[in-house]
């Protein structure tokens, strides 16, 4: 065959631009904050109990993550019915995508936003729908409530920006909105508080969550949805057989387990967050008011000089520097500037000394 067998996929997937994620450098030299993982080591007890499954890979993991499932029930107070689990929480976006987008079932989302959703509504051949913030950042409460979108995305706390919303305003959209309200907490635990207790009104609320940010399990790829049993069940329909494999579930479990530890490593992280973001505003630098693992903030020269030619030259500094952070051009409320994820202290010392190098030379 001379002709390009791909011509056979479908029109609008041979059209699709597929999502881009942060870059992952094939060595140890760097210091890494562009994709928000854990900067520190998960639980002992992760590898403690994948060690104790390497025993019988032979075997097919429970389909439906059973005790992961029953775990996470527990955590946020739940029945185990109530709950999904998926191959990281990208996993469970693509489950509710499939389910109730496409034909004339369309999508919605707020910009800026998590780039993967209208990627996901593109592959159901369908152009979602955009609701843009404004420099505020302020949830546009009525806008999104009047959306004819059959599925709405909202990440709480926002990304790329890291911006808290009142769970009242988001209850305000869950009330209102015609469709599915999913809300994206990947960041959640990180925030001052969590939309959970929506679910006990809201049968249309959906949430997500993810174990490769607080967990620090990116690696294992392990996500999960919260939502009414009659939409979990319709999800279940349409996920894989065995979408979670056994050493995932047990590592999963184990952490979520081991909340000591992950307490201490959420408050440090706050610390350093906080810390960082006084030094580079006593730098003359904007940052959006975060309460993620990630802060993004407007690089600015001494002369007070701003925007996307000065977001992309010390994005270029820390390149140098083999530094990773992310550049994220395209709208107009982030072309200006770096989103950072949180690092150790000494690493973000680090970046302070680029910075400061940086507002020298330019």
């Amino acid at each position: 065959m001379k002709e390009n067998p791909a011509q056979y996929a479908l029109p609008h997937i041979q059209a699709l631009a597929a999502y881009t994620p942060g870059k992952q450098p094939d060595t140890a030299d760097w210091i890494k904050l562009n994709t928000n993982e854990l900067t520190y080591p998960p639980s002992p007890r992760v590898a403690q109990a994948i060690t104790a499954e390497l025993h019988c890979l032979e075997r097919y993991p429970s389909p439906i993550s059973a005790a992961l499932r029953s775990t996470i029930a527990k955590r946020h107070g739940l029945l185990p019915s109530q709950v999904i689990v998926g191959n990281g929480s990208d996993d469970v976006l693509n489950l509710l995508m499939r389910a109730f987008c496409g034909q004339n079932m369309s999508a919605g989302m707020l910009l800026p936003s998590y780039s993967l959703y209208p990627v996901l509504a593109a592959i159901q051949g369908q152009q979602i729908s955009y609701i843009p913030f404004t420099s505020e950042m302020r949830l546009p409460v009525d806008a999104c409530a009047s959306s004819k979108a059959n599925i709405f995305f909202l990440t709480a706390p926002n990304a790329p920006t890291g911006v808290f919303f009142p769970m009242e305003e988001i209850a305000a959209v869950a009330s209102r909105i015609n469709g599915i309200l999913v809300i994206d907490e990947a960041y959640a635990e990180f925030a001052p508080s969590d939309c959970v207790p929506l679910l006990h009104k809201y049968r249309n609320v959906v949430i997500t969550r993810t174990c490769s940010k607080t967990q620090g399990l990116a690696g294992l790829r392990v996500g999960w949805g919260m939502g009414d049993p009659d939409v979990i069940e319709i999800l279940d329909r349409v996920r894989d057989s065995y979408n979670v494999n056994r050493l995932s579930q047990a590592g999963a479990k184990a952490a979520l387990e081991d909340v000591a530890y992950y307490s201490d490593i959420i408050a440090r992280i706050r610390t350093t967050r906080d810390s960082f973001a006084r030094e580079v505003a006593q730098r003359g630098f904007y940052s959006y008011p975060s309460v993620a693992n990630f802060i993004l903030t407007r690089p600015t020269t001494r002369s007070g000089q701003y925007g996307p030619e000065q977001a992309q030259s010390l994005f270029d500094a820390f390149y140098e520097r083999r530094i990773l952070v992310r550049y994220l051009p395209g709208t107009a409320l982030t072309d200006a500037f770096l989103r950072i994820s949180i690092g150790t202290p000494e690493q973000m010392n680090t970046l302070l000394e680029v910075i400061d190098q940086w507002q020298t030379r330019a």
